[in-house]
């Protein structure tokens, strides 16, 4: 598997964000939706990592947001479906913090659902050393809503 980044621009890439997208409004009441429009990911204080096979395929996507110099957030990560439970978001949230410990950051964090669609993010992220924390950044409190954090070193 190849780690690429900036491919924003990709059919696949764009067409499985779209498919992420639709999914979050579908599942989440709309204050507590909070999935970024697919050309926001393009914006500078965004990182978009894509994961493909040999290839070519595209199995899955995760972005690393810049909030301050040392904390950032993990934004949306979709693997794809064809690929799922192949632990390619296990494989992509490595990435994405590695990421952020090369870019300098002591902190990350991210809000997910908690119905039955985020099951299986849930439990990534706490077998991750992910632990639950009060909102951040924007975010209010929802009963839909789980935050997140992990301490880098």
């Amino acid at each position: 598997m190849t780690v690429h980044e900036g491919e924003l621009g990709r059919d696949d890439v764009r067409a499985l964000l779209a498919l992420h997208f639709a999914e979050m409004h579908a599942d989440s009441p709309p204050e507590a939706c909070h999935v970024l429009p697919i050309d926001a990911l393009g914006t500078p204080n965004i990182r978009l990592l894509t994961m493909r096979d040999s290839g070519g395929h595209l199995l899955g996507v995760g972005a690393l947001k810049i909030i301050d110099g040392d904390h950032g957030e993990i934004k949306s990560m979709r693997t794809a479906t064809e690929a799922l439970g192949r632990g390619i978001g296990r494989q992509m949230l490595a990435h994405l913090i590695a990421l952020a410990r090369d870019a300098g950051m002591r902190r990350i964090s991210l809000e997910t659902g908690n119905s039955p669609l985020f099951q299986a993010a849930n439990r990534l992220y706490l077998s991750a050393s992910f632990s639950r924390c009060e909102p951040f950044g924007d975010y209010a409190e929802s009963p839909f809503t789980h935050f997140y954090t992990l301490a880098l070193s």
